[in-house]
Order: C-alpha cells, then structure tokens, then sequence
C-alpha cells in the first residue's frame, strides 16, 4: 500500500460539539517513525482514537492500512485492529490475568495455538525484562513494570502500526528507556510504522523521524 495511513481534509468532533481537530491531512508511510505533538487539549488523542476506528471523521477521509474509516464497519474494524498494537496511557492490562497471559491477548485473539501464544509472550517479556515476572499479575507490578507489559502486548502479533499515547509519560527513567527501545526497535527491525503521541521528543532518541505538530485543531507537519 502506497501510504498506510492517509488523511485527507479530516475533520473529527465529538457529537455535536465544535470541531477537535479541522481539516487535517497526514500521509504516513510503511515503516516510518511518527511523533504528534502539542498542548494538553490540542487533539493528539483524538487523532490517535480516530486512527483505530473509535472515533469515525465528521468530513473529509482518513484511510488506515487500506481500510476507509469513514464507512467501516465492525468486521473491518476487527480485521483493522488485526494490524495494529495499541499502547494505552493508562495500560489497559487486564487485573485477573496474569503478566504472561496479558502478553498472549492478540495471538488469542487471531486463534494462534498455545504453544505459539506462550513462546511469544515468553520472547517479549524477555525483552521487556519481565520474564521473572511472568506469573505476577498486573496490580502486583510497579506502573513501569505495567506500561513495559503493554508493551510487548501491543508487539505480541507483529502489527503493521504501533500507536502509543504518551508511553512514557509517567514512568521512572529505566522503563522509559526500555519502552523507546522496542519502538526503535520494533521500527529499525521490524519495519514497524510507528505513531507515537506524546508533550515531548526525548532529545536522546537516535532516530529519523516525521513529525506533526497540532495547534487549536491544526495539523502541521514540521519539517
């Protein structure tokens, strides 16, 4: 596919309320690295909603991984989140599963076997330095330990699309190292397309990125 994610004139609302975001457009291609960026209330999560289909456009198109959001029903949106890891603020981790069966949540999802399903978690939370932690459930890990878990969940099933709003926001410097590492990473070696919302691009991140810049409902791109 020529763009993964393409928007054109994208106009997002909630309800009946005025505009969030105006006429935006975005071309994002395979295998790039993205930060959208902007002041608390500016609409970078509003984008991120609309980008896996939660929040369908009020005008204008926005395409994701060849799927038209704006006519999408809810087999196509099923099939659309099949390409996409999501790295949710607040984790999202389910409590009464434990660390490892988290991890497992998409392979379960797309009917893979146990023995698949325990070996990529295994792998991911090696990586995440969680391995020994792998029967812990969520609310016995520290929200660093929680947020490298939804991590490797939203890797489990190799997506197209990685969107993480604010994936480091809150946590101590040795988590946030990690999790930056598996997005270079999953982008460097996985040709992983990257969408990362965030107040702030870490000076120390070594990586070419595009960036879009959002101000009172206007997308810029900054080159």
């Amino acid at each position: 596919m020529e763009h993964v994610i393409h928007a054109n004139n994208l106009t997002l609302t909630y309800g009946k309320d005025e505009p969030i975001i105006t006429e935006a457009n975005m071309k994002i291609n395979s295998n790039e690295f993205v930060f959208i960026t902007g002041k608390s209330g500016s609409g970078k999560s509003t984008i991120l909603k609309s980008l896996y289909g939660q929040l369908t456009p009020k005008k204008g198109s926005l395409n994701v991984c060849g799927i038209k959001i704006n006519n999408a029903n809810s087999s196509k949106l099923n099939l659309l989140r099949r390409y996409l890891g999501i790295v949710f603020q607040d984790y999202r981790l389910i409590a009464d599963w434990t660390v490892e069966k988290n991890v497992m949540l998409p392979l379960i999802i797309g009917g893979f076997s146990k023995v698949v399903c325990t070996q990529q978690a295994q792998k991911l939370l090696k990586h995440v330095k969680l391995l020994h932690k792998a029967d812990k459930y969520p609310l016995e890990l520290s929200g660093g330990e929680q947020q490298r878990v939804a991590m490797a969940r939203a890797l489990a099933h190799n997506p197209v699309i990685i969107l993480a709003d604010e994936p480091t926001g809150n946590l101590d410097e040795y988590s946030s190292e990690v999790i930056w590492d598996l997005l270079k990473n999953a982008k460097e070696y996985l040709g992983t397309t990257v969408i990362v919302v965030t107040h702030h691009i870490p000076s120390t991140l070594d990586i070419d990125y595009k960036h879009f810049f959002l101000e009172t409902g206007v997308v810029y791109e900054v080159s």
